[in-house]
């Protein structure tokens, strides 16, 4: 009511004429629009002007260009500014100066448009820092609005650091330097990186002309690795490798570290140029070797992890940092070669013996088969001489076949000693690997852990009754089963075979024996110590003949006998009778001599 009061009439003002239209007090209507139009911009459709921001919401931005009426723009035009305030200068284009509803219709947007490649040039030109609203994200960057124009940043371009979320930029407005314009293609690529590595430059240079061996500096975590994890030391990189991460095994470094930590770091070396920072992780605490129980010693059961696996082998983590080797030599009292896989994996949980512990170079030797007893401690007492055992075939030789009776107990059956009757060339003839085979204890050779065995004597030596069968000129049925170039394999009676040189095998018409042939034959010759029986079939028919003619030679000599006889015989009695007459008359003649005398 105050303010009312305080308005004035003005005195002089023609109401009659005001009523009328013709008069505004002493100055005409014509000279009134003539005052109004020149206190107001002359502007044109198509044009760009600038303009003061009057106010401003959430959705519009109230534009004064001087002209007769405010224009209104979406706030969506200057999302790339998101500090606009009232009273900035921005600019504006003229759509049109009155709508149907008499509203100015402006533009901030297509104003950037018109000048914007002629601003983006001259921002390359004069190296300025331009604000840029983040669009939306495409392949290998993303696309930023610059003056109106979608201008590519690739996404090396982003940080300094490599970016691991690219949504998050999305939307942002940023500072930016135009790096590079394609004039023929009108493409144009900005950095936000490049804004920051000339701070970071000096930065850098600060930081790495004070480093120093052993210094300890807080870093965060960069980026992980396979290999290693980058550190940022505040502009500068380091790389602290896996293996210096901890004193015990890492399998990924993600195991230790996480992105954006900040972690204590110990510089380890650097080069010449100070380019390269070698970092350590492990090295701020003591070596585990050195807080090892001083009492520990060789002969102590340890318990450990298995963290890695070799086929000569598994390491042993029995403390981290601390780690004992198993040779795959230790894991059983076998002597077949065998893989450490086949007794262990990673990540087992295991109980061991030190076998040797050398403190000074941090090494040290286990076995779990010193978990068991030797088998060879009391070997004569389980084993003894002639006792019997099944055993498992392991391998072969030319000259037998090795077995194991149980783990880490082996031995040979030579190939003499599978079988009494069979010529054997090679054991896979007799048995195969794998198989199980009755065994008798022949020998023990504690030194070299072996035991000599035998397979035939679970049985009685067949030869003392072949001895009393095949005595030599005896004859036997046969079956050729093999021919060889110094002659051939027959099979006999009693499961025995014998053996016939060529010449042995001819049959009576001169015709040579061949495989699967049936033939009587006659023993020439019985080796009991050298289980060989020598054969003849040939010498069936030639004893035969033989004996043949000797009996016609021993006729006809008879015969020859017979008549010498009846000469001699007819010799003698002819003599004896005239002996006998002439003696009687000479006996006669000289009894008469010996009468008359």
């Amino acid at each position: 009511m105050e303010n009312l009061k305080n308005i004035q009439p003005v005195e002089d003002f023609n109401w009659d004429a005001f009523e009328q239209g013709e008069s505004y007090g002493e100055v005409s209507k014509d000279d009134l629009v003539k005052t109004y139009d020149e206190t107001l911009n002359t502007v044109k459709d198509k044009e760009v002007v600038m303009g003061t921001v009057t106010a401003m919401n959430k959705r519009e931005v109230v534009v004064n260009i001087g002209f007769k009426s405010d224009g209104v723009v979406s706030m969506a035009e200057f999302r790339y500014n998101p500090d606009l305030k009232i009273g900035d200068e921005v600019e504006v284009y003229i759509e049109n100066q009155e709508d149907k509803k008499g509203q100015l219709i402006l533009s901030h947007k297509k104003a950037r448009a018109t000048r914007s490649w002629d601003r983006v040039n001259e921002a390359l030109e004069k190296d300025e820092i331009i604000k840029g609203y983040i669009k939306c994200r495409t392949k290998g960057g993303m696309i930023v609005d610059v003056f109106g124009i979608e201008a590519f940043l690739p996404g090396s371009q982003i940080d300094v650091k490599p970016i691991r979320d690219y949504d998050v930029f999305v939307g942002k407005t940023m500072e930016f330097k135009i790096v590079k314009i394609n004039q023929e293609f009108k493409n144009v690529v900005v950095s936000h990186k490049a804004l920051i590595e000339a701070e970071l430059e000096q930065q850098k240079k600060d930081i790495i002309s004070k480093l120093e061996k052993g210094q300890v500096l807080e870093g965060t975590v960069k980026n992980i690795t396979s290999y290693g994890v980058f550190i940022d030391l505040g502009g500068v990189d380091g790389l602290i490798h896996i293996t210096d991460l901890s004193w015990g095994r890492v399998s990924h470094p993600e195991e230790i570290v996480q992105l954006d930590q900040k972690i204590n770091v110990v510089i380890l070396d650097f080069d010449d140029e100070k380019k390269r920072i070698a970092l350590g992780l492990k090295q701020l605490t003591p070596h585990p070797w050195d807080a090892l129980n001083p009492d520990l010693k060789v002969g102590d059961k340890v318990k450990g992890k298995v963290v890695v696996m070799a086929d000569y082998g598994a390491f042993i983590e029995i403390a981290p940092g601390v780690e004992g080797l198993i040779h795959v030599s230790e894991m059983s009292w076998t002597q077949h070669l065998r893989s450490a896989q086949d007794f262990m994996k990673v990540g087992d949980e295991i109980e061991a013996v030190i076998l040797t512990l050398d403190r000074d170079e941090r090494k040290m030797s286990l076995g779990i088969k010193q978990l068991k007893a030797d088998p060879w401690e009391d070997i004569e007492s389980r084993f003894p001489v002639g006792s019997r055992h099944m055993a498992k075939v392991r391998n072969f030789t030319n000259f037998g076949v090795f077995v194991e009776i149980e783990e880490g107990v082996d031995g040979l059956i030579h190939i003499s000693d599978l079988s009494w009757t069979k010529k054997i060339k090679h054991p896979s003839e007799f048995t195969q690997i794998g198989a199980e085979i009755e065994v008798q204890v022949l020998e023990i050779d504690k030194e070299n852990r072996r035991l000599s065995l035998g397979h035939k004597q679970l049985e009685e030596n067949p030869w003392d009754v072949f001895e009393t069968i095949f005595t030599v000129g005896s004859i036997h049925e046969g079956t050729i089963i093999e021919v060889l170039d110094k002659g051939a394999v027959i099979s006999l009676p009693y499961g025995v075979e014998g053996f016939a040189t060529p010449k042995h095998l001819v049959k009576e018409d001169g015709s040579q024996a061949a495989v699967d042939e049936k033939l009587q034959f006659k023993v020439i010759e019985f080796n009991k110590e050298a289980k060989r029986i020598i054969l003849s079939h040939s010498r069936i028919f030639e004893d035969e003949q033989k004996g043949a003619k000797k009996e016609a030679s021993e006729k006809k000599a008879s015969a020859k006998r017979g008549s010498k006889k009846e000469e001699e015989s007819a010799m003698v009695t002819g003599p004896v009778e005239k002996t006998t007459l002439g003696d009687i008359e000479e006996l006669a003649a000289l009894k008469e001599k010996l009468a008359g005398k």
